[in-house]
């Protein structure tokens, strides 16, 4: 058995860093990088996903401790706590596989072999589903926080540089859900 585990969110200026990981007894066939699937496709795996899955987890880290710590040791924490809330549900495992090229969990013990693999979002099932699960909560919870700091375009952008939110962020300034230690929020925050 094998947990995929993937991030979302790193390149946002705004919200939380989210990790899931995944444990599959068998590939649901379609799966891919969540970034590649429409969101009805996204939210429809999501379902089948959680409803097949030997385990689920999530670890979220918030904007604030984001810019206490830095963007590498978030996505570390937030894969940690993703990854955790897995053993947490007893499930046997052999190895972890991470998207990407580095080893975000190399300082834990007592866990399995770690490998990370480029574009596994892609091409491993378990990881595909982890960046599924970890986009389709990221996603819904910037939706939902939208009517909290309305003018901003959460619900469309969920967050991401667009040129809508770049413009929202020139015209209203930062919320509490901007990441403060970005250079494009820092920018309108010095003017």
């Amino acid at each position: 058995m094998i947990i995929g585990v993937d991030e979302v969110g790193r390149g946002c200026l705004a919200g939380p860093v989210v990790a899931g990981a995944v444990v599959l007894k068998r590939a649901i066939p379609g799966l891919k990088d969540s970034k590649k699937l429409t969101r009805a496709q996204r939210e429809a795996f999501d379902i089948t996903i959680r409803r097949r899955a030997l385990a689920v987890g999530l670890g979220w880290v918030a904007p604030e401790e984001l810019d206490a710590v830095g963007l590498t040791e978030a996505v570390r924490r937030a894969m940690q706590r993703a990854v955790a809330e897995v053993m947490a549900q007893g499930i046997e495992y052999d190895e972890i596989i991470i998207d990407g090229n580095y080893n975000f969990l190399k300082e834990i013990t007592g866990i399995p072999p770690v490998r990370c693999v480029i574009k596994a979002d892609d091409t491993v099932p378990t990881v595909s589903a982890a960046s599924i699960v970890a986009k389709v909560a990221r996603d819904n919870y910037m939706r939902s926080i939208a009517k909290e700091y309305p003018g901003y375009g959460f619900e469309a952008h969920v967050g991401y540089a667009t040129l809508a939110h770049r413009l929202a962020l020139e015209t209203l300034g930062t919320c509490a859900l901007h990441r403060q230690s970005f250079a494009p929020v820092r920018a309108i925050l010095s003017v």
